[in-house]
């Protein structure tokens, strides 16, 4: 029997028939088969590759077939944007076999939740915070709307794994699984992964079914790659207005700053651009994302929040502005092309000589088939103690003997000891964050303080959202800014007029104890501003470009322009010839250029300011000896020497030296934790040991590295 012929009877004349599928792609073969078969599996596919099909296709088959009661499939995404696309499409497959599916997110109103909890649907497509507010109301029958549940569906699984959103997910799906009392089946979707093995391990948790990964590989055109020096970002609109006429365009900028900046050139230059960020109102992204759907020749400017396969219909060309961190953005970003049987492609436009180095050696790493692997935590101290108040809340006080049952077998908590809880947990009722009512736990004053307000509000999500003001033209929403900066903007003494989904707008007046800020269309702005912090590039980034630098080929893909830049750049780093991490003398400081990415040259940093007693810095490709430290060259190779006799960084140096690498809290729920399990997380999440210890010339212990 063909995998297709497994399917019900009723899903393969649908398919067919009604969808007039003329035959279903490798994937979705491979996924039928293993999904029927009750495996939990990691589906790999690129963007419009047909992994909702190959998740839907077989568990609509068995909801047909078994009869399976609602709510039996949840529909998990890391992004909002990404659930009101899918909703139409699912629901319509859903509905083939006469069965219903529902979206339930922050903008999803009470009535229509209401309807849902009376009559729930087969299918519910959520986020993993929306899923926390239910799991904490006491207006939602949690046990009964989800006692039928057969699969969990986690779409762009990879963008959750090795984060905090993904360790709160990963003990969301213990939780549920207590719940109905069952094995459910886990399914993520993703596109091309380092070690997709690890990301099935993420997901299994305590479940005791086969896995499986579905990747059915084969041979892909070779996509269209490029990279252009354009020097600034007037000079980038004009290449996208005046590049590939005719056809839809998706720009991808790492910043909504960037991406406001852009859209607004390429509006000035009466080109159909339309910006797309998180920041920017619901309504504004669906009428960019319907009107792109529908035009010809038109640009969407986007963050990366349209890497994670929002569908915008036929796509024929992915441009980037400078170069994303990893290679694995990089793919899902080309991987938006493609979809009609062409070949994949991606220009890059770099505004900066250093992107222009960076895409460089980003598209080295591609070509050798490197993919950066996921390292999901095995020890989030912080979401457990999250957790354990969001359960506490759940049911109006947990026994201190049982709570632990609940997420015990969630992979981001395996490395956590019986003595680190019981320390979390007393360490949370010296501070009150937590009381002891009888063995049964619940908020202290402090936790009260901290977790109760707005109906426990902070308790729904694992992150902090930074203070924003909502923008209102006349009574439409047109998105947000943070406070900080129209504060500032108002505080200069210019017009205070700024961008937003690539159009000025001018304050009229800014309410700000409701957060509120009036506009009026202008034909010019500032572009905003957000909050965030710089990101470090990993050590095999940062080792690729020193690569680049000392060869002396180009690429095919490089534009003449760009030939004459690596020139340049060559010529500046012509020291790195001599030795492989010089120390180079500049005035009164040193530099060490080690290319060891930010997140290991910090930890040096730290390691050595404390050693020498005078200031040290880094960034991604150096360390930098300033002030009284960098006035001795001697003292500084000894200090380095050192190091590598003594076989330092090692782990103690890590947790020892994380804590000043932050640059402020680590996460809401810092306050929750004992000092120790506050300094270990630190050293997980900001410091790259192994990194360090290559640099200085150490071997690691996990062979990541390898000493040139």
């Amino acid at each position: 029997m063909s995998p297709f012929e497994r399917l019900s009877p009723a899903v393969q004349y649908q398919v067919v028939n009604t969808l007039g599928f003329r035959d279903l792609r490798p994937v979705q073969l491979q996924a039928i088969d293993a999904l029927l078969d009750g495996k939990n599996a990691v589906v790999l596919a690129p963007t419009a590759g047909g992994k909702t099909e190959a998740a839907f296709f077989p568990l609509l088959s068995l909801m047909d077939s078994e009869d399976w009661n609602p709510v039996s499939v949840l529909y998990l995404s890391p992004i909002r944007a990404l659930l009101n696309n899918q909703e139409t499409r699912v629901a319509r497959y859903a509905g083939l076999i006469g069965r219903r599916a529902f979206k339930w997110h922050g903008d999803t109103g009470q009535s229509v939740r209401r309807k849902f909890l009376a009559s729930p649907t087969d299918i519910l497509l959520i986020t993993p915070e929306s899923l926390e507010a239910m799991l904490m109301s006491t207006r939602v029958p949690t046990r009964e709307v989800f006692s039928g549940l057969r699969a969990v569906i986690i779409d762009e699984v990879h963008a959750f794994a090795d984060d905090d959103r993904g360790a709160h997910l990963s003990a969301l799906l213990e939780r549920l699984t207590r719940f109905c009392g069952k094995d459910v089946q886990r399914i993520g979707l993703s596109a091309t992964v380092g070690n997709p093995q690890e990301i099935l391990r993420w997901i299994q948790g305590s479940s005791q079914r086969e896995g499986i990964i579905v990747d059915p590989q084969g041979a892909k055109k070779a996509p269209e790659i490029s990279l252009d020096y354009v020097g600034t970002m007037q000079n980038a609109a004009t290449v996208v207005e005046r590049l590939h006429p005719g056809q839809k365009r998706l720009v991808f900028v790492d910043s909504r700053r960037g991406a406001e900046e852009l859209g607004h050139q390429l509006t000035q230059n009466q080109v159909q651009a339309f910006v797309m960020h998180g920041s920017l109102a619901v309504s504004q992204r669906r009428d960019a994302e319907r009107a792109f759907t529908e035009g010809s020749d038109c640009v969407i400017v986007a963050t990366s929040a349209m890497e994670l396969g929002i569908d915008i219909g036929d796509l024929d060309r992915v441009l980037q502005i400078d170069c994303p961190s990893s290679v694995a953005s990089f793919l899902q970003r080309m991987g938006r092309t493609g979809r009609r049987g062409g070949a994949a492609n991606c220009t890059f436009l770099a505004v900066k000589d250093e992107a222009v180095l960076q895409a460089a050696a980003l598209l080295r790493l591609y070509r050798k088939g490197y993919v950066e692997s996921i390292q999901p935590s095995r020890a989030a101290y912080h979401i457990l103690a999250h957790q354990l108040m969001s359960m506490a809340v759940q049911f109006g006080g947990i026994a201190r003997a049982d709570w632990h049952q609940w997420v015990k077998g969630s992979t981001v908590f395996a490395d956590i000891t019986d003595e680190d809880r019981d320390a979390m947990v007393d360490h949370m009722l010296k501070e009150q964050i937590l009381s002891d009512q009888e063995g049964k736990l619940w908020l202290g004053p402090e936790g009260e303080k901290r977790y109760a307000g707005a109906n426990f509000r902070a308790l729904y999500a694992v992150f902090d959202a930074p203070r924003l003001v909502t923008v209102r033209a006349g009574i439409e929403d047109i998105g947000s800014v943070d406070a900080s900066f129209l504060m500032s903007l108002l505080e200069d003494g210019k017009t205070a007029a700024f961008t937003l989904g690539g159009k000025g707008w001018e304050v009229v007046h800014v309410d700000w104890e409701r957060g509120i800020c009036i506009v009026h269309p202008v034909p010019e702005g500032r572009a905003p501003r957000w909050s965030g912090g710089a990101v470090f590039l990993s050590y095999e980034l940062c080792q690729s470009m020193r690569s680049v630098l000392l060869d002396d080929a180009n690429d095919d893909g490089w534009s003449e322009r760009t030939k004459r830049v690596m020139e340049t750049l060559r010529a500046e780093y012509g020291f790195l010839q001599d030795t492989p991490s010089p120390l180079i003398r500049e005035g009164e400081r040193h530099h060490w250029y080690t290319f060891a990415g930010g997140a290991a040259n910090l930890l040096l940093a730290r390691l050595l300011e404390a050693q020498l007693g005078e200031k040290v810095t880094s960034n991604n490709l150096r360390v930098s000896f300033n002030e009284g430290a960098g006035k001795s060259e001697v003292a500084i190779r000894e200090a380095i020497d050192g190091l590598r006799r003594e076989a330092r960084p090692n782990e103690s140096d890590a947790v020892a030296y994380a804590q000043g690498t932050g640059g402020g809290r680590l996460s809401k729920f810092d306050r929750c934790l004992p000092e120790i399990q506050l300094l270990r997380l630190m050293r997980e999440r900001l410091v790259d040991l192994e990194g360090a210890r290559s640099a200085v010339g150490n071997d690691t212990t996990d062979g990541r590295y390898a000493t040139e």
